[in-house]
């Protein structure tokens, strides 16, 4: 057997509420100040994108063509890499900007602020010249009457040792993790980068210097193999040079020396020292192919990058939406208060 619920009289409730309005004439006026006072004291931040498409790889140019668009227009991205024998796909750029490797090298990056007046390194940016809530302040100021940890002196000149980082220093990297992301899209393959600071003209030099990095980063990656065979061919061509104008040198100065003998023994000297140098002649010009080959190579494996948005500056703050939070607290004390009393007059 069920039992009935009795049907919710409107009027009824309007009427409750209406007998208690006095109730909203102070705690509806006092939410909205006092959360936007709060709202107030967080700090004003901006943020910037850039958009980029790399380039493609893969050994299998058919599968990268119509059933590669395919697969990414159902998103089956994983099927376009079958086809690769690079490691290094779009969907771990996230975890590579997102790793203490890469932070530490933009910690190096030379920022300025948008009214001039601060020129230094992003780490000491980050340590320095961030504004927080009061409450911030006072934690900050207990923390430190209570720590033994000396004050951190590195100038984010030189690479920190990202084996031996301080909590400080884990504490600010944690903060760049968190406001500077990576998002790829699964279809098209575009990164984009997004960056937040409370700075506009920092938050768009952070943007661009994280696609440099990036970009770097998966060119030394692809090109590793390659650059290591060039450098390798480089050597061994300047050693063969080297050996050759040797023997170059030695058949010219024992030609000079003997230009007026006809004995055998030195002219078949002579053919020696010629042979030699001819030899390594054809040493040297081999491993010249040999360079010029891996460099072709070197260029080759060098992916390019098409920058679809460039980072610019903002604007306009992008938060924290002080009205719109202070709004929304409104409504919902408006729905507790009238809980309440709705509750209130039930029992």
């Amino acid at each position: 057997m069920t039992e009935n619920i009795p049907p919710i009289n409107l009027k009824e409730v309007f009427a409750k509420l209406m007998a208690q309005k006095k109730k909203y004439y102070y705690v509806l006026p006092i939410t909205f100040v006092c959360t936007y006072l709060i709202m107030f004291c967080i700090p004003r931040y901006y943020t910037s994108s850039v958009s980029m498409a790399p380039e493609p790889t893969g050994s299998m140019p058919a599968l990268s063509g119509s059933l590669g668009s395919l697969a990414s227009s159902i998103g089956l991205s994983s099927l376009s890499k079958m086809s690769s024998s690079d490691a290094l796909y779009t969907d771990i750029y996230p975890d590579i900007i997102a790793s203490s490797d890469f932070i530490a090298e933009l910690m190096t990056v030379e920022i300025e602020t948008a009214d001039g007046e601060v020129k230094t390194t992003y780490y000491e940016y980050l340590r320095d010249y961030q504004a927080q809530p009061w409450w911030g302040y006072v934690i900050g100021t207990v923390k430190m009457w209570f720590s033994d940890t000396p004050k951190d002196e590195h100038s984010g000149a030189q690479k920190l040792d990202v084996f031996h980082l301080t909590k400080p220093q884990r504490f600010l990297f944690d903060q760049v993790q968190k406001s500077i992301t990576c998002a790829i899209d699964k279809k098209t393959e575009i990164i984009s980068i997004n960056v937040k600071d409370q700075d506009p003209k920092v938050c768009a030099l952070m943007a661009d210097a994280t696609c440099k990095k990036l970009q770097e980063f998966i060119i030394n990656y692809r090109t590793n193999k390659a650059r290591v065979d060039y450098d390798y061919y480089k050597k061994l061509t300047e050693q063969a040079k080297e050996e050759y104008l040797k023997s170059q040198q030695r058949y010219s100065t024992y030609a000079d020396a003997h230009t007026d003998v006809v004995l055998s023994s030195y002219r078949t000297q002579l053919d020696n020292l010629e042979n030699e140098m001819q030899l390594n002649f054809n040493v040297y010009t081999a491993m010249n192919t040999q360079m010029q080959s891996a460099g072709a190579k070197l260029q080759e494996a060098t992916p390019a990058f098409t920058v679809i948005e460039s980072a610019s500056m903002p604007i306009l703050p992008a938060g924290p939406k002080r009205v719109l939070v202070a709004v929304a607290m409104t409504i919902l004390a408006f729905i507790v208060v009238s809980a309440k009393i709705v509750m209130k007059k039930a029992e």
